[in-house]
């Protein structure tokens, strides 16, 4: 008897269509943009929770801006003149230097065997 691994003919089919799928194909033709689908479906009372929610994450970017911790003001008359954040821009810093030390880590970790002989 076989166990585990890809099984011929298992899984859904490529190009399937999935209900979530179907409904926004429906909502296109109906002339609602993605957005006001995604609206729509937050809205919805009847629906899980959790599909309101994933609703609401995948809208938010559309409606309310990222904040920055750089703020630039100017004009064309005149100079622009920008504001750093010192602690944003400080903690930036230190996730880009984790991120280095990791991927350091791991290069000169690279081709050593980590079994004891």
């Amino acid at each position: 008897m076989a166990r585990g691994g890809a099984r011929e003919g298992a899984g859904r089919k490529p190009g399937s269509v999935t209900k979530r799928t179907r409904e926004i194909a429906e909502a296109a033709l109906e002339g609602l943009s993605p957005l006001d689908f995604m609206l729509g479906v937050m809205r919805d009372e009847k629906r899980a929770f959790e599909d309101r929610f994933d609703a609401a994450k995948g809208a938010a970017p559309f409606i309310h801006a990222r904040l920055a911790a750089v703020t630039v003001d100017g004009n064309i008359d005149s100079t622009v003149t920008h504001t750093v954040d010192e602690k944003a821009a400080k903690r930036a810093m230190e996730r880009v230097e984790r991120a280095l030390d990791a991927l350091a880590g791991i290069s000169r970790n690279a081709g050593k065997s980590t079994l004891s002989k």
